[in-house]
């Protein structure tokens, strides 16, 4: 299971909400940072506003499933004692 594997490694909810977070607001610079260094104007800066913004989906599920993950995990082992 890769959510279990993540886990392991010691990737927590927390880190993937904050990357979500994050990839919100470099979707909103890289808008701003598009349309100011390229001449090719707001089509070109829609598409890289939109390719960095579509990450951060991607993590509030991330962070979900990790969420789920340690909740049962911590319930798993609180049982156990």
């Amino acid at each position: 299971m890769i959510v279990k594997a993540l886990h392991m490694k010691g990737l927590k909810s927390e880190h993937a909400y904050t990357a979500a977070f994050a990839s919100i607001g470099l979707s909103v610079a890289s808008w701003f940072g598009s349309m100011k260094a390229e001449s090719a104007g707001t089509s070109r800066a829609d598409r890289w506003g939109i390719f960095v913004g579509e990450w951060a989906p991607t993590f509030f599920a991330l962070g979900l499933a990790l969420a789920n993950y340690e909740r049962d995990h911590q319930a798993l082992h609180s049982a156990e004692h």
